[in-house]
């Protein structure tokens, strides 16, 4: 297993975005998206910050339902 990356919140959000998520408000320094999947909403807020932890990135990953590799492809 790959380990997960230190990476600027624009790189993350990018990558987000090939994933199927959308933006859907900022305030302040949090960055909010959306998915749907069937019936239900997945919701995700990012920091925007450079770069932001890999502790916070594993996080955002599980919320997201996605592993590192799937990321890796995503960037």
């Amino acid at each position: 297993m790959s380990k997960v990356p230190s990476l600027n919140y624009y790189a993350i959000i990018k990558a987000l975005k090939r994933d199927g998520w959308v933006v859907v408000r900022q305030r302040g320094s949090h960055i909010r998206l959306h998915k749907h999947v069937g019936d239900e909403v997945l919701k995700l807020t990012v920091p925007a910050h450079k770069p932001v932890k890999r502790s916070t990135l594993s996080h955002i990953l599980k919320q997201a339902h996605l592993d590192v590799e799937r990321f890796h492809t995503l960037l």
